[in-house]
């Protein structure tokens, strides 16, 4: 595939500090960008990263037709570039543009382009062990229009990211609190999909549930506000009598690439696996009588994401004694191991530059 290339004349490398690295503050020297209008895509460019010019009425600011993605490419210790599952986050990506009314766009333009970023900006590649490339695909409505319809306009692209670790806890267990009163998503809304949306929706309760000394909210389902759904960037996992336990696939939760790279390890390991309703007082309860042995969240971001405390209502309960448990572990150590070509990919997940 052809794509028109322009390239920065210089770099801002020299301004990151690669010991230090932050999640999402420093971006890499290109952009990938492809227009549609006339009902197709037009020709794939990569430009400097930088400023692009919008009027005030770009529809997208109004209606928030806009979806996004994101996964990783990690600098391996043979020192290839492995690209993690990128199938699965182009599958996912087109479901939310159906489900958003945007153009969807094939797997060939969506891959192409992040493997020629990852190879302009190399250098951007992180080779130290927990750190990677983070790379943002997205698109969004163009049309300069006032009023609710469906745009006729739209633009995908792709930025990087060098990344550390997403949460400052690292791989340490983080606090849980339920939703309360507030709704994140229902079945037949925007649960499911990756918009901008979904996740606004989560932003004030998830600012509350810091201010109580919290790091992210566990949600409720908006219905009966009893069964478990997602955490406010991950899905999440229960250990109980030895079995995984993942709520399902019901249409309000987001159908994670890292979720689904879990329960298929789980299953090729023999762990019982469980997608099932699970409620919170199932939970509290199996805390109390010692039957609930781990708790994690699932995520691009994070990988794996112990949880050490969960608190509903005026309760709190401890898991595996505030420590990261032991299947907790081994699946960071296999998925990480996996990316950096450190372990075998029995699952031929990556894709290697």
């Amino acid at each position: 595939m052809k794509i028109k290339i322009r390239k920065s004349r210089k770099t801002t490398i020299n301004e990151v500090d690669f010991d230090n690295l932050e999640f999402g503050v420093h971006f890499s020297d290109h952009m990938y960008y492809v227009d549609y209008a006339d009902g197709k895509w037009g020709e794939p460019r990569i430009e400097p990263y930088g400023p692009m010019k919008m009027y005030p009425a770009l529809s997208t600011l109004h209606y928030g037709q806009a979806v996004f993605e994101g996964l990783k490419a990690f600098r391996g210790v043979d020192g290839k570039i492995r690209l993690f599952r990128p199938d699965k986050n182009h599958e996912r990506y087109n479901m939310s543009c159906e489900r958003m009314c945007i153009p969807t766009i094939s797997y060939e333009l969506f891959l192409e382009g992040m493997k020629k970023l990852a190879e302009l900006d190399d250098s951007w590649i992180p080779d130290k062990r927990g750190c990677s490339l983070y790379i943002r695909p997205f698109v969004f409505a163009t049309d300069n229009f006032l009023g609710v319809r469906v745009s006729h306009t739209y633009r995908f692209m792709i930025i990087t990211s060098p990344v550390g670790a997403y949460y400052k806890e690292g791989l340490n267990p983080v606090k849980l609190i339920t939703s309360g009163e507030y709704v994140r998503a229902v079945k037949g809304g925007l649960g499911a999909v990756k918009t901008p949306a979904n996740y606004a929706a989560s932003l004030y309760p998830g600012e509350m549930a810091k201010k109580k000394g919290f790091t992210q909210v566990l949600w409720l389902d908006g219905i009966e506000n009893r069964c478990i759904e997602e955490v406010g960037t991950m899905n999440i996992m229960f250990i109980i009598n030895d079995t995984l336990v993942t709520p399902p696939l019901e249409g309000s939760i987001l159908p994670g690439v890292t979720r689904n790279s879990v329960i298929s390890l789980a299953k090729h390991w023999g762990v019982p696996v469980e997608e099932r309703r699970i409620t919170i007082d199932e939970v509290m309860s199996e805390a109390k009588n010692g039957n609930l042995q781990e708790v994690f969240g699932t995520g691009t971001a994070a990988v794996i994401s112990p949880v050490g405390w969960i608190r509903h209502q005026e309760e709190t309960v401890t898991i595996h004694s505030g420590e990261i448990g032991p299947i907790s572990q081994k699946l960071y150590n296999e998925i990480t191991g996996i990316q950096y070509g450190e372990k075998p990919d029995p699952f031929s997940w990556c894709i290697t530059l």
